[in-house]
């Protein structure tokens, strides 16, 4: 990360409570081409959160500490870290830092660093919502990037394109951009069901479809005028109903444990439109959806109360 850090934009994506086990099975059957056409091989990375909500994940992952690869034959080098006596995750490949947190590391180091919030813990509305924004020099969220919007990442996407054409030439950017499509609700994104079906596997697996859709332009977006080191994964699973638990902030496997994947994308890059796989998925038990693009006008809309923001 040395020879990364002051040359290459860097994006974080957090694609909040987005399983693994989902995100392995849509990227096998093809579902999500747009990300993994930069995965790795094609292929996530299972890991382990280290929280199992959004508030403990995230101020372990913006002080350095991303989810760690699930193997025991640790301790795992991290790509960043603060400076402290006695770190054995700390390599000679590490970007050490000095401040407490990841973002202030960087605006020391010359970064524009720029939030754009998705869930409760990101929209500011209060002191707890302030806090993880509060990080950046810059910090983005309205009501349509919220939980209960259908059109939440495009309008995330929208506003990191505004953010980047926006950026000198010549300075580095940071974005952090916390994703709250996949959080419950997100039975709006499963076409034909309704509020009484409720949240469910195949909803979550829609709602990541309705992500790859658009996650081609945020890449595009950072990658226009140099190159940019992408860090995309989830910050916690979810659960719905396996061994009676609904939700997070459990300690179940399926909370735990996450996709994640790092890679560099060349500037200049482009992308065009993908589509996505129609009828029933072949091996991974999760119907497929439609293609998604910009929402129907009669797309079903979601309201307050279907937001249960990081209660379970």
């Amino acid at each position: 990360m040395n020879a990364v850090v002051g040359s290459h934009n860097l994006l974080l994506v957090t694609l909040d409570t987005l399983r693994f086990d989902v995100a392995e099975e849509l990227a096998a059957a093809g579902r999500i081409p747009n990300l993994a056409a930069f995965l790795p091989g094609g292929r996530w990375e299972r890991r382990h959160s280290p929280g199992s909500f959004t508030y403990a994940a995230h101020q372990a992952i913006l002080a350095g500490f991303l989810p760690t690869p699930a193997s025991p034959d640790g301790p795992h080098p991290r790509l960043f870290a603060a400076r402290f006596a006695g770190s054995e995750s700390t390599a000679p490949r590490t970007w050490v830092f000095d401040t407490p947190d990841l973002p202030s590391a960087l605006a020391a180091a010359g970064y524009r660093t720029v939030c754009i919030g998705g869930v409760g813990f990101f929209n500011q509305q209060g002191a707890l919502g302030s806090v993880l924004p509060g990080l950046f020099q810059e910090s983005h969220w309205a009501p349509e990037m919220g939980v209960p919007s259908p059109t939440s990442f495009e309008s995330q996407v929208a506003r990191a394109e505004r953010v980047a054409a926006e950026q000198p030439a010549d300075r580095p950017l940071f974005l952090f951009v916390n994703v709250s499509a996949l959080h419950q609700p997100n039975w709006f994104h499963l076409p034909g069901a309704t509020r009484e079906h409720g949240d469910s596997r195949e909803s979550h697996a829609a709602a990541l479809e309705y992500v790859d859709a658009h996650i081609g332009r945020l890449f595009a977006a950072m990658s226009a005028r140099r190159p940019c080191f992408a860090i995309v994964c989830s910050d916690h699973g979810t659960a719905y109903g396996e061994d009676g638990y609904t939700g997070h902030r459990i300690g179940h496997e399926v909370v735990w444990t996450v996709p994640y994947a790092h890679f560099t994308i060349p500037a200049g890059h482009t992308t065009g439109p993908a589509t996505h796989t129609t009828g029933p998925a072949t091996h991974t038990g999760i119907p497929a959806a439609h293609a998604t693009g910009p929402a129907d006008a009669a797309h079903p809309t979601a309201t307050a109360e279907d937001a249960e923001e990081e209660s379970a």
